[in-house]
């Protein structure tokens, strides 16, 4: 049976292909930037056997009205509370980049509350929690901040190039790097679940030697995945990611 419905729920994951019947459940995060449509082809291709919940931040497409959120720990707070209805089967978490810090943030949450079974964790080019880079995209004028996005090609390059479009959507870009940018790790217990890690081998942003120290962030099995590419990698590699989440979670 569905999980029931929630306002609250609702207004934060979007469910694009329904899936009464899985197993298990991945909430989907997505990349500073991202909305919850990245996931789409992801929902598609893992159900019926495993259904997505891709989150829907504040700031954009339908939720383009409500302000924008720029702490992450406030971030992990809220969708730690949306997850409520649909914590009835266990549940796993996969972030790419902002997403991956979100993600463990996340299931930091859901482990210490014991709100739900946490299967795994698949944290997508991002180094690991504790390590601190000098980053300021974020305090860019817009120039800057279209440079940082063009550099690692993970939007449209005519999305990037239609004024219209990136004066809606640049309010929303600058507080997720904020949000990111800004994020400190905190001392506290090592995560129980399963972490799977994926990483491209020439991804500026997450570096090898710093995507490997996810190793100490778990009690629990970790493993890693390194694909040819940048930081949207996962992009270039669709298929092998969706066979990857689909053996892990099987």
């Amino acid at each position: 049976m569905a999980a029931p419905a929630s306002a609250h729920g609702d207004l934060w994951f979007r469910r694009f292909e329904p899936a009464p019947d899985a197993q298990v459940r991945l909430v989907c995060l997505p990349h500073a930037g991202g909305s919850a449509s990245f996931y789409l082809p992801m929902a598609r291709a893992l159900g019926p056997a495993v259904e997505v919940l891709s989150a829907q931040y504040p700031g954009r497409q339908d939720r383009h009205h409500e302000p924008c959120i720029r702490d992450l720990g406030v971030l992990a707070d809220e969708l730690f509370a949306a997850l409520g209805p649909w914590a009835d089967r266990p549940l796993a978490i996969f972030g790419h980049s902002m997403g991956a810090a979100l993600g463990f943030e996340l299931a930091r949450r859901i482990e210490t509350a014991g709100a739900a079974e946490l299967v795994r964790l698949f944290a997508s080019g991002r180094p690991a929690p504790s390590v601190q880079r000098n980053e300021n995209v974020h305090q860019r004028d817009d120039d800057g901040l279209l440079a940082e996005l063009k550099a690692l090609s993970g939007t449209d390059s005519r999305v990037l190039d239609d004024e219209e479009l990136m004066e809606m959507a640049l309010p929303a870009i600058r507080a997720d790097y904020e949000a990111v940018e800004t994020y400190r790790y905190a001392d506290g217990p090592k995560l129980r679940c399963q972490v799977t890690v994926l990483a491209g081998d020439d991804d500026p942003v997450a570096p090898l030697d710093e995507v490997r120290q996810w190793r100490a962030y778990t009690e629990a099995e970790l493993d890693f995945h390194i694909f040819p590419g940048g930081h949207f990698f996962l992009a270039d590699h669709q298929d092998a990611v969706i066979g990857l989440i689909r053996d892990r979670l099987a």
